[in-house]
């Protein structure tokens, strides 16, 4: 039984990292087919200077690789819609504007319906790029650009299920928003207007002053007692208080490591005060600094809070806890 397990699990593995060689192939097979002789420079440059839209369409795994492409165009600027190349012959031609371009997925390029489609592009004036395998198509031949993923074999055995040609289209698709965006200056200020939502929005745009605002303002004064610091810390749940001096200015922290460590010390309290425990030149940062660079910060020194300051102003604390919330960590 073991040895028919072993089989078994050989099969599988082999299988698997067969599918991953043949599509590591394609990919450099498509790399290597990007020079001055291909269409994709040109492609690119029609798109970055139409005023309209990307029209993506195809049939079958193609149109679903199709609308990713449309997802990542919008992410990163690119404006596109799709349009499903059945939906677009029987009703929604409507949908493709006169500014708009029309970029068609089809590995033979010789499927009914983007036969059928691609002269009713060309009749309305749009230009027409083709991503395909086959130069020599009907697609390819009707088409404005031509962008060829190249394709030896599919990666199951019968070289029938769409896998090495749909990642050679979802490989293109990534290099034109990327060559685009690239070419337009992308930044990641603009890539956080599209991305407002979830984690990776809130790494681009989120700043302390978004967080440490919503928690009191830990302070006391150098001369404060010890249960005066201790409630200051409780109440404001910062696990920390700032201690200023009559002029507003820090001369330090308390936080809840100082208390145990002076409890570590000595065992007569009724005469300490803030100064006596405060740590000097704690950890800060500025209000307008984003949140994920606070949190790099308070891993870099194993810390839990940071002081806020503009300038020499003390304006108040943030907490670990503010960023866990925010799903930051």
């Amino acid at each position: 039984m073991k040895t028919i397990e072993l089989e078994k699990n050989l099969l599988i593995l082999n299988a698997a990292i067969q599918t991953i060689q043949i599509e590591a192939r394609t990919l450099q097979q498509l790399a290597d087919s990007l020079d001055d002789t291909s269409d994709f420079t040109a492609c690119v440059t029609a798109i970055a200077e139409t005023t309209g839209r990307v029209v993506l369409t195809g049939i079958g795994k193609s149109a679903i690789v199709a609308q990713k492409i449309v997802a990542t165009l919008n992410s990163t600027g690119t404006p596109a819609v799709f349009l499903h190349a059945a939906d677009a012959i029987h009703g929604d031609l409507g949908l493709i504007q006169p500014q708009d371009l029309v970029l068609c997925l089809s590995k033979s390029g010789e499927t009914p319906e983007i036969k059928l489609l691609a002269p009713l592009v060309k009749n309305f004036g749009n230009p027409l790029i083709a991503m395909t395998a086959n130069r020599q198509s009907t697609l390819a031949h009707q088409a404005d650009y031509v962008l060829w993923t190249p394709i030896e074999a599919e990666a199951d055995p019968n070289n029938l299920a769409p896998t090495a040609s749909t990642t050679a289209q979802m490989a293109l698709g990534d290099a034109l928003a990327v060559a685009l965006l690239t070419l337009r200056g992308f930044s990641s200020d603009d890539f956080a207007k599209f991305h407002p939502g979830g984690a990776l929005g809130k790494q681009l745009y989120l700043r302390v002053r978004d967080l440490y605002l919503m928690h009191g303002r830990p302070v006391v004064g150098p001369d404060a007692p010890l249960q005066t610091v201790i409630l200051e810390i409780s109440s404001k749940r910062m696990g920390a208080t700032a201690v200023l001096d009559e002029q507003e200015r820090l001369l330090g922290i308390v936080t809840d490591g100082d208390l145990r460590r002076m409890l570590e010390r000595q065992s007569d309290f009724s005469g300490v005060t803030a100064s006596d425990i405060l740590t000097t030149q704690p950890k800060s940062i500025s209000p307008d600094a984003l949140a994920v660079n606070a949190l790099a910060l308070m891993r870099q020194h194993s810390i839990s809070q940071l002081v806020v300051m503009e300038g020499d102003e003390y304006l108040g604390m943030m907490h670990l806890h503010d960023l866990i919330r925010e799903g930051l960590v």
